[in-house]
């Protein structure tokens, strides 16, 4: 092993090679056969070994290629992966699943919104007192994230074409895409139209001192953060049915296994946010927060939409009573939180209990 490790560069020690070999290794010698209680265990292991993994990975790509491209690269590689659970889960529980994309979707925009820049703003308030971050950046993400977010999840409930809360095939359709067109505008704006108000503000000294990765060096990260990402969703979707069974003998509703996989799925971006957090690089962890809950929705709703002309079901899209007055919540807290350009443990203490309230109602509804 160590003569190994010597013929790596140091941007590759051995565990970031090994772990996504032996994720996939076992995702692929668990697939056709059921997860039973023994495996449990060291397939969980083997997950968060594939997390910290795809962060490492993230990390030299982003060193590679700067901010904001490395926060973009995360954030869209999970959400495609995430979109292809989503559709492979869709098509095999058929009709019962027509509500997996709303659940899927809202969790991982309460997650990201409340529990991942909580804890960013928690934890990094606590090491450094004051965070400061580019309102120029964080004002207008929010706003698409809002507009993507209502659109999609809010208006199905409030529309009379069809009965309850779905969309006609044409407005789904328009839906579609709408969000794509949103969030091909925000990619613009990051990376080339308005690029410099996403990078990070820099007040580590000798951050930038690191040695420079090479090309070869991140073209092998980016093929590993794959197979991590890879990995972590499949062995997720492993666990999802022994998850599912806790859920139903603990007698919670079924949407709290939507909220767990998610919250999985969505593991590799939240360390690596509470990682920029920790090294007062905020405006890193906005990127990767508020740039996934963007991705997961402009992605996963014009994929769904093209999906549902294959179905004989409608899909339920629009949110309850209930979850659209937490949505409300969240985006009025949200904008009060980044729109100063500074934040403390406060504004992380009030999104992590908002995001304390959404789990609690997702169990006791």
């Amino acid at each position: 092993m160590r003569n190994i490790s010597r013929l790596l560069p140091p941007a590759l020690p051995l565990w970031s090679v090994l772990s996504p070999v032996l994720a996939l290794a076992a995702l692929l010698g668990l697939s056709n056969g059921s997860l039973d209680g023994a495996w449990t265990a060291p397939v969980s292991v083997l997950l968060m070994a594939a997390v910290l993994a795809a962060v490492h990975h993230a990390e030299v790509v982003a060193h590679r290629v700067g901010e904001p491209f490395g926060s973009l690269v995360l954030a869209v590689a999970v959400t495609v992966i995430e979109v292809a659970l989503i559709v492979s889960l869709m098509l095999a529980g058929g009709e019962s699943s027509n509500a997996l994309a709303r659940d899927t979707v809202f969790s991982a925009l309460m997650i990201v919104c409340n529990g991942v820049v909580g804890l960013c703003l928690l934890l990094g308030g606590l090491r450094h007192k004051v965070l400061a971050f580019r309102v120029e950046a964080t004002s207008p993400t929010l706003a698409v994230l809002v507009a993507l977010a209502t659109l999609t999840l809010v208006l199905p409930s409030f529309t009379t074409s069809t009965p309850g809360p779905t969309f006609s095939t044409a407005q789904l359709m328009f839906a579609g895409l709408v969000s794509l067109v949103l969030y091909g505008a925000f990619v613009f704006v990051q990376t080339v139209r308005h690029r410099e108000y996403f990078l990070p503000i820099e007040t580590e000294e000798g951050e930038q001192a690191a040695e420079h990765p090479s090309g070869g060096v991140a073209a092998w990260s980016v093929l590993l953060l794959l197979a991590c990402l890879v990995g972590v969703v499949g062995l997720a979707k492993l666990l999802a049915p022994g998850i599912e069974a806790g859920v139903r003998a603990a007698g919670a509703p079924p949407s709290v296994v939507g909220v767990i996989v998610a919250a999985l799925v969505l593991l590799p971006e939240t360390v690596a946010a509470v990682r920029a957090a920790l090294r007062k690089r905020l405006q890193t962890s906005l990127n990767l927060a508020l740039g996934s809950g963007v991705a997961s929705i402009g992605l996963t709703i014009p994929a769904v939409a093209l999906l549902s002309l294959f179905f004989p079901y409608p899909l339920v899209l629009g949110l309850s009573n209930t979850s659209m007055v937490l949505f409300l919540l969240t985006v009025v807290v949200a904008t009060l939180t980044l729109g100063s350009g500074r934040a403390t443990v406060l504004q992380g203490a009030v999104h992590l209990v908002l995001f304390a309230v959404f789990c609690f109602l997702a169990v006791v509804p």
